[in-house]
């Protein structure tokens, strides 16, 4: 996947959300087929030195989320 360009416009789609007053967690779809999932930033160094040296570059973030807003994901088909 390539990077998506900073100056285009994204058109997000909610899909659901686990947070009881509807802030976060919270699951979006896009129109480029891809989604966007509001959670909890990580900051732990340790979480993030990992991340790293899996790969996560200076330009990435890491969120977390509950296992539960995953069951607004919709189910992929063949």
């Amino acid at each position: 996947m390539s990077l998506p360009n900073k100056e285009e416009h994204v058109k997000l789609t909610f899909q659901g959300t686990t947070s009881h007053a509807g802030t976060c967690p919270t699951l979006y779809s896009t129109d480029r087929g891809t989604y966007v999932v509001q959670g909890y930033k990580v900051t732990d160094p340790e979480a993030i030195a990992a991340l790293r040296e899996r790969g996560l570059p200076d330009h990435e973030t890491a969120v977390e989320i509950p296992v539960a807003l995953l069951a607004f994901a919709p189910k992929a088909t063949p």
